[in-house]
């Protein structure tokens, strides 16, 4: 896709600031400095994403006449020390913005140290919720190297405190201004291709069913499960510029998606995959994907939780098969485990460590409830342990 602000995402962009989209956008981020007048700014980066992806060869001539310091001191799963050490860097010099390079991991920190700066509650009440924001942050420019997680044009960060994680939400984390660069992406390896990827086609899926869907989040998730469906298994297998632009558009219109919607049961069941047993985000949301969409698929007046009732949850999943290019619901669980299969990603949680019921047992108890409350059909302890009994 060519250099835009006007095409495919014009109608989506998030009202607090433009995107730019298409390869070589990362060469417009001067002119953006100019705009926003941010003459000094701290980079918060993934430094392995931001030398190998080609960011920094574009950026530093960028920042030639501007004051600028480096941040990248944060885990691939930030964690609340991470933030602290970010906004004490902030504080301890005289900013005018942020630039956020690298995956969702550099953005969700650039993102929360940018809002929490300068607020008159802890940074801990603030992401566990325990206290709001009360006044705007610093301006932050996104450019992800990833096509993953959208955090790009999201408005909810997360962090992990103790364990667990945090979801930090408000408007005023939104970036004032996102540079998507497909370029950017086409250093990713396999692996991480196929996870973010995951991610992404997880997040259009889910925002797609999800209870608090509208038109206008339909629509973006409806094109983004189309690219991805489409342009995945390239990505990771034959990546060709062209798979690497569907998935970078994929992932970000299923962050535009989920910024309205948020999401649902397979991202609530994922968390601990990720903390107790190491699995990558988009894999351990994408393992419970299938399930989910036959459960999901077989809503009854009993357990619908949409309150539009269950012939649009029916509708939606329909709608959701046949975006996977199948005609039945056996058709599309068969889609999603060999698209699975073929990326190398893990289909059974045997394979990711989970053996025994107890097991099982303790991820059914530990699901996030904000995330499993948008589902349209309800979930008990019960039935939870049902579906991860279906895919031990």
């Amino acid at each position: 896709m060519p250099l835009s602000k006007s095409s495919e995402i014009a109608d989506v962009d998030p009202s607090s600031g433009g995107i730019m989209f298409g390869d070589g956008a990362l060469a417009h981020l001067e002119s953006m400095l100019i705009e926003l007048s941010i003459d000094s700014l701290l980079l918060i980066v993934d430094q392995k994403a931001y030398a190998e992806s080609g960011a920094k060869r574009t950026v530093m001539p960028a920042l030639s006449c501007r004051r600028h310091d480096l941040f990248s001191d944060f885990q691939q799963n930030p964690v609340l020390d991470d933030v602290v050490a970010a906004e004490t860097r902030l504080n301890s010099g005289k900013y005018d913005g942020i630039l956020a390079i690298g995956g969702g991991s550099a953005i969700d920190v650039a993102k929360t140290a940018a809002v929490c700066a300068g607020q008159a509650s802890s940074l801990h009440d603030l992401i566990t919720g325990r206290a709001s924001i009360s006044r705007p942050g610093l301006p932050v420019i996104a450019v992800p190297t990833t096509a993953g997680t959208g955090a790009e044009v999201t408005q909810f960060a997360a962090i992990y405190v103790d364990g667990v994680k945090h979801s930090i939400s408000h408007p005023g984390i939104l970036p004032c201004a996102v540079l998507v660069d497909p370029l950017l992406t086409h250093s990713m390896p396999p692996s991480l291709t196929a996870a973010t990827g995951l991610d992404a086609l997880c997040q259009a899926i889910e925002s797609f069913w999800s209870v608090a869907s509208t038109e206008k989040s339909r629509r973006l998730s409806r094109r983004a499960i189309e690219l991805a469906i489409n342009h995945l298994e390239d990505a990771v297998l034959r990546p060709t510029s062209e798979s690497r632009t569907g998935m970078s558009l994929a992932a970000h219109l299923a962050g535009q998606a989920i910024n309205i919607t948020k999401t649902t049961a397979a991202h609530a069941l994922s968390y601990t995959l990720t903390t107790n047993y190491g699995v990558p985000h988009g894999m351990a949301v994408a393992i419970s994907l299938s399930p989910l969409l036959r459960y999901n698929h077989g809503v009854t007046d009993l357990d619908c939780t949409n309150p539009h009732g269950v012939d649009h949850v029916r509708t939606a999943t329909n709608e959701t098969i046949h975006l996977l290019g199948c005609q039945t619901i056996e058709q599309a669980v068969a889609r999603i485990e060999r698209l699975l299969r073929n990326i190398n990603c893990p289909v059974r949680l045997s394979e990711v460590g989970v053996k025994t019921a107890i097991q099982r047992r303790d991820i059914a108890s530990r699901v996030n409830a904000e995330r499993l409350g948008n589902n349209p059909r309800q979930l008990d302890t019960a039935a939870i342990v049902d579906l991860l009994e279906s895919i031990r």
